[in-house]
């Protein structure tokens, strides 16, 4: 049998070899009955030894030589058991060495074949993942030379987070150092009824929640005036978070959650989170009392929490802002105390975890709407140990921090969604140049 490439050529020189009708269509038949050959030395080698022919000898050139080779190696051992002369004993001897080398050297080449397809395979995935990064990078550089216009207030159209800022460190908390366990941010709903800042640090003891402060400006939160003080008696750790102009926190010792109207300092609604675990059973590492922490983003209000039944692993449940009703839940892989804090952003979880006593790293990603989670290493600074109520702001895209008793601010970065190619309209030609006259 001719190799592949030799019948391919046989077969485009067909019209200069062959000019008869008949001849062509009994060229034609033989390559049919060389193709059904191959086919059956196939067959052959698989019922004979498939473990060899499914490694070795994939393609069918080789396997017609092998069969060819084993024939003549039959041939011979039946030669010799018959006898005859001496002369020709020892021709059939040098014969059988001969046909045991080029079988040697036919399983050798074999190898050698597969083995260079394995390599040139390597090397297309080794160029594919090259040629993926160079169009990484010629993205990033077009959107460095041609900077996009910044996300709106409220958008999802990215890919995600992609980097945090420096912190922010605005002030202390307006009751003093010894107070470093708390909560502070702005209103978390993508459009929000005012521009209001709220501060809830909590008692000394990093337990209970009793005092908040409302500012209707950034500036009147610096300069600490026309602010209003509220007094709230039931409040339980720093998983605080305001939506809507409604303030939703842990109920003191229970895993009921808690709705507070902030126009009048009125508890709305108190409901139980079923199957939640309280009394500092499962809290973030280093923040204790963290039972429920809300939060609220682009897509609704959300609390992440953790049961019994889930091992202590972080839950996500998404909330009806008017009856605190579960209306879906999710659970991630992560174990709720080895995590230092967590928020969403657009519907994806975002956990942290502490490196250092000065840097934290995101580390941990769940989309909620797809159910897929992804293993992020974005660094994020902080200027003491501890980050306690952790609250983001669709609004401007920031991070609200209390880091043992600071106030501070981080800006968040979202990935750019590729720029769609840019299409001219149907039946639009370019203007034609104008011919220049030659020159006399």
């Amino acid at each position: 049998m001719q190799p592949a490439p030799a019948l391919l050529t046989s077969f485009l020189l067909l019209p200069l070899l062959i000019p008869g009708k008949s001849q062509a269509r009994d060229y034609a038949l033989s390559i049919e009955d060389q193709e059904n050959q191959a086919l059956e030395v196939n067959q052959r080698l698989e019922s004979r030894n498939p473990r060899t022919t499914a490694s070795l000898y994939e393609n069918p050139a080789f396997n017609l030589l092998y069969l060819e080779l084993e024939a003549v190696q039959e041939l011979a051992a039946q030669l010799k058991t018959k006898g005859g002369l001496s002369g020709t004993a020892d021709l059939l001897h040098q014969l059988q060495g001969q046909v045991t080398n080029a079988s040697l050297a036919l399983k050798l080449l074999a190898e050698s074949d597969l083995r260079s397809s394995r390599a040139l395979q390597q090397e297309v995935e080794v160029l594919d993942g090259r040629l993926s990064e160079c169009e990484l990078e010629k993205e990033r550089e077009q959107a460095s030379r041609y900077p996009r216009p910044p996300l709106a207030p409220g958008s999802c159209a990215h890919g995600g987070l992609q980097k945090v800022s420096r912190p922010l460190v605005l002030k202390l908390n307006w009751r003093g150092f010894s107070h470093k366990a708390g909560a502070w941010g702005r209103d978390s709903a993508p459009n929000p009824p005012s521009s209001l800042y709220w501060v809830a640090p909590l008692r000394a003891d990093g337990r209970y929640f009793d005092l908040y402060q409302l500012h209707k400006s950034y500036n009147d939160l610096v300069l600490l005036k026309h602010y209003e003080q509220w007094k709230m008696g039931y409040g339980d750790g720093s998983g605080n978070t305001v939506y809507k102009n409604f303030m939703y926190f842990n109920y003191y010792g229970t895993n009921d959650m808690a709705k507070v109207d902030l126009s009048s300092n009125t508890l709305v609604l108190r409901r139980p989170l079923p199957g939640a675990t309280y009394n500092n059973r499962f809290s973030y590492a280093g923040v204790p009392w963290t039972d429920l922490d809300f939060a609220g983003d682009e897509k609704g209000l959300w609390v992440l929490y953790a049961t019994e039944e889930s091992k202590g692993n972080l839950v996500v449940s998404r909330l009806n802002d008017s009856t605190l009703e579960v209306e879906q839940t999710w659970l991630t892989s992560q174990y709720k105390p080895a995590l230092s804090g967590a928020f969403m952003a657009c519907g994806v979880l975002y956990a942290l975890r502490s490196l250092s006593t000065r840097q934290e790293e995101i580390f941990y990603a769940f989309d909620t709407s797809t159910g897929q989670e992804r293993r992020l290493s974005i660094l994020l600074d902080k200027m003491l140990e501890t980050l306690h109520g952790i609250n983001y702001c669709p609004w401007d895209h920031k991070l609200y921090v209390y880091n043992d008793g600071f106030l501070m601010t981080y800006d968040l970065t979202f990935l750019m969604l590729p720029r769609p190619p840019v299409k001219k309209p149907s039946g639009v030609q370019a203007p034609l140049e104008p011919i220049m006259p030659n020159k006399p």
